[in-house]
C-alpha cells in the first residue's frame, strides 16, 4: 500500500463508520417517534397493546419513557394518543381545539396535553388536564372541553386546558379500568372527536 493510499483509506472508513452512525440513530429516532407497528386505531387516537405488557420490546418501552406514561396492564389502563385532529392536520399549540364525545366506558379518565418535548403546558391556572370530574355532560350525556392558547371565558372554565407557543402537541387520553369489551377490543373506543375552532395565529 502506497504512503497516499492508507490517508484515503482511513478518510473511507471513517466516512462509512459516520453514515452508518447516522442512518443508525436516524432510524430508532423515527421508530420511537412515529413507527407503531403494535397499536390500533380508535378514530384520531392510537392505542399500543403493548403497553405494560411482558411482551413489550425495547422499543415499545423507550417510546413509553419518551411519552411520559406510567404503562400498566391494559386490564388496569388504557392510553389512547394523538398529535393531530379529525381531519389528520397535525396539532399545534397556538390554535384552539374542541374535543366532545360521549364519556369513555371507564372507572376515571382524563386526557392530557402536552408539548412538542413532552412537558405540560406551564399555566397559572395549573390546569394540564379535563377529566370526568372537570366536564358537564349535555342533555344527550356528551362532554365538551377545550385546548388552546388562555382567552377570558377560559380562566374560570375547569374544561379549559391553557396551551402556550407554536410548536407541536400531543394528547393522551388515559382510560383507567376501561369496559371489558373496549379491553377486549381496544379499538372499539368510541374516542372523543378533536375539532379546531376557528383559524390559528
Amino acid at each position: 500500500m502506497s504512503r497516499h493510499a492508507r490517508p484515503q483509506r482511513i478518510l473511507l472508513l471513517t466516512g462509512v463508520y459516520l453514515l452508518a452512525v447516522i442512518i443508525g440513530v436516524g432510524s430508532a429516532w423515527l421508530w420511537l417517534t412515529r413507527v407503531d407497528i403494535s397499536g390500533v386505531d380508535a378514530g384520531a387516537w392510537r392505542v399500543n397493546l403493548l403497553a405494560g405488557s411482558q411482551d413489550a420490546d425495547a422499543y415499545t418501552r423507550a417510546r413509553i419513557a419518551l411519552g411520559a406514561v406510567l404503562a400498566l396492564g391494559r386490564s388496569e389502563t388504557l392510553y389512547y394518543t394523538t398529535d393531530h385532529d379529525d381531519l389528520g392536520d397535525s396539532l399545534r399549540a397556538g390554535c384552539r381545539y374542541r374535543i366532545e364525545g360521549l364519556p369513555p366506558p371507564a372507572r376515571w379518565w382524563s386526557v392530557t396535553a402536552y408539548a412538542a418535548d413532552h412537558f405540560l403546558f406551564p399555566n397559572d391556572q395549573k390546569r394540564y388536564s379535563v377529566n370526568g370530574e372537570t366536564v358537564t355532560l349535555d342533555e344527550a350525556g356528551r362532554f365538551s372541553a377545550t385546548i388552546g392558547p388562555p382567552a377570558d371565558e377560559s380562566r374560570g372554565d375547569p374544561a379549559w386546558i391553557p396551551t402556550a407557543g407554536r410548536g407541536g402537541m400531543r394528547l393522551t387520553l388515559r382510560l383507567y379500568g376501561a369496559s371489558e369489551s373496549v379491553q377486549r377490543a381496544p379499538g372499539s373506543l368510541a374516542a372523543p372527536s378533536i375539532r379546531r375552532v376557528g383559524e390559528c395565529p
